[in-house]
């Protein structure tokens, strides 16, 4: 592999799944990023399944196999995210914005299990291994063991018209 390589899992298209917009299961190889690029009014869950990545954006954060990365792009910002010495795989959703946009801001959540908060009322992320209660919603089994699965309100907010 040379370059990352990403398959779309979900991208409905018709606002059926409410905020959740697209999921893609992306592959880094050891050093390889995306490149600066921008986001703005969108939120991106990055749940890092193997290896690690480096966020260069702010302070920067190294979110490693388990965790979870939360950047809320808001009014706007430039960034990359680049593999670890072990490459990566990552699997990236994005999301509508869960309030009117406000300034940017990135989290990592450390290795967490079953239902994450996010902060937001439209969407829920839980997380677990194959093979016990799996709760219902979009549930995605990227391999491993692992299974994310999405709770998502399919409603409009008021604010975003």
């Amino acid at each position: 592999m040379t370059g990352v390589e990403g398959a779309t899992l979900l991208e409905p298209g018709d606002g059926s799944l409410g905020p959740l917009l697209r999921v893609t299961d992306d592959r880094l190889p050891p050093g390889a990023g995306y490149g600066v690029h921008a986001h703005r009014a969108v939120d991106v869950v990055a749940v890092v399944l193997a290896g690690s990545v480096t966020h260069r954006w702010g302070g920067g954060a190294v979110i490693g196999t388990g965790d979870v990365g939360l950047l809320r792009a808001g009014t706007g910002l430039e960034h990359d995210e680049v593999a670890g010495p072990d490459g990566a795989r990552v699997l990236q959703s994005h999301l509508r914005p869960a309030g009117a946009v406000a300034a940017p801001a990135h989290e990592v959540l450390r290795a967490p299990r079953g239902w994450v908060d996010l902060g937001r009322p439209d969407a829920r992320l839980w997380l677990g291994e194959d093979g016990g209660d799996v709760p219902d919603g979009v549930v995605l089994r990227p391999g491993g063991g692992v299974v994310v699965v999405w709770w998502v309100d399919p409603a409009r907010p008021d604010w975003a018209g």
